[in-house]
Parts: structure tokens; sequence; C-alpha cells
């Protein structure tokens, strides 16, 4: 009982602190390494009961490779866990907070670009501009609205009728920044590039694209967390999100 009461408030956490920024000063990155079963099984353990370890990606195999993030409290209590299991790991990055300051320098205003990550606002005030610029090929609909009641918008790209269709769906996860940098650069390519290769697609397909799945969770990675995963749909009045 007391386990799961550990494992509820952790859960809960994030969303009692979704007014404040969240900051992962001095937290460590590390490599880990799975090479045999008892180590995948103590890391899924791990993973299901964190108690302040955060997994980039699941335990799900050995001969696998994981990012596992480290608070400062337990740097002592993973280099034990790692020397029990004989557990090989690289230190990747040393304070996760500065990577992520370094991530989001301050703006200026400037033109839509892809070297730095951009906003929700940005990438639809961009799209709004591909749509004047290209009245012919470039089309937008807004399919419906999140939690937080803001627009999702789906893009069409068709240079002519008949052509059968491609759809791509991208930060689907809030901290997957580079899913919609990747489609939006898609997009300026398939419109502007005159690469033989690229008119190809452009022209002979049509590209139906949903750049921000989860426009609520990109936001909150941008003001509040962002190692922030889920929706902001609440369970309860402590539980924020859905892992879409």
């Amino acid at each position: 009982m007391i386990v799961k009461a550990v494992v509820f408030l952790l859960c809960c956490s994030a969303g009692l602190l979704r007014g404040e920024q969240v900051r992962y000063d001095n937290y460590r990155v590390y490599e880990v390494a799975i090479a045999d079963q008892t180590q995948l099984e103590a890391l899924q353990y791990l993973e299901n009961f964190p108690n302040g370890y955060l997994f980039w990606e699941s335990p799900v195999q050995t001969n696998m490779k994981i990012n596992l993030v480290v608070p400062p409290h337990k740097y002592a209590e993973f280099d034990e866990l790692a020397n029990q299991l004989a557990l090989a790991n690289r230190l990747r990055v040393p304070n996760l907070q500065q990577l992520i300051d370094d991530e989001s320098p301050k703006r200026s205003r400037r033109a839509f670009g892809w070297e730095e990550y951009q906003t929700l606002e940005d990438i639809y005030a961009w799209i709004d501009e591909k749509v004047a610029e290209f009245p012919s090929i470039v089309s937008v609909e807004t399919i419906g609205q999140s939690y937080e009641d803001r627009d999702m918008k789906a893009v069409k790209i068709s240079y002519k009728a008949g052509n059968p269709g491609i759809f791509i769906e991208s930060n689907i996860h809030a901290r997957e920044w580079i899913t919609s940098a990747t489609v939006t650069w898609l997009m300026n390519e398939f419109l502007t590039s005159t690469a033989p290769e690229v008119r190809e697609l452009a022209e002979n397909y049509d590209w139906y694209i949903l750049p921000v799945v989860n426009p609520d969770g990109l936001n909150y990675t941008k003001t509040t967390n962002r190692l922030w995963r889920k929706n902001r749909y609440p369970h309860n009045v402590l539980c924020y999100g859905v892992d879409m």
C-alpha cells in the first residue's frame, strides 16, 4: 500500500507543479547498456517505480541501450545499482538543465527557420503564411480542439487532383520537438525545393500533415516542463496527462 501511494504521488507531482518552471539542475543523463535478463528486469522494475529516475526509452529487451536521467540525490544509489548489476554505463550529459538552457536561447523576433525549435504559435503562423503564399497548393483545416482549447491544424499539400494520399503526424509526445521541426522542414522542401527527387514526391502525392498532434503538451514543454511527454487531460484534480 505504501509503494502504491509513493508511485501515485510521483505521478501527480508534475500536475502540482504546472504553475512553476520545472528545472533539472545537475540532473545527469547516462547511456545504459542492457546486456542480460537480470539487468533488463531490474531496469523494468525501476521504470515502474522510478522514485525520481526518468527513462527516455523503455527497457524492453537485452542488447539495447537506453538513456536514464538521474537526479542529484540519486547519484550514489545509481552507482551502487550499476556496480551490483555490472551495468555498463556512460555519462552523456553532466547537467541536463544546461542542455535545456542551451536548446532554448532568448529569442529575438526573426524569420521562421530550423536553427531553433519553434513554439506552437510560430508553427501555426508559418503554416498560415504558406497558405497565403501557395493558395492553390496548400490548404489548412482545423480538425478539432485540444483539452485546453488549442486548435489542431491539419495541412494539405496537393499539386494535382487524383493523387494518392499520404498522412503524417508529429509531436504526439510533447517533448519530441524534433518531430514537428522535421515535418515543417519537409513541407518547406515540398514547396520550394527544385531537386528532382523532391519534386517527384511533392507533385505525385497529396500530403496530409498534422504537425502538432499534442498542442497542449507542446506548449507545456515550452512554458513549464521541458521533459513532459503526455497531453494535459486531467485524470483527476491532481494527475494530469494521457500518454498518447
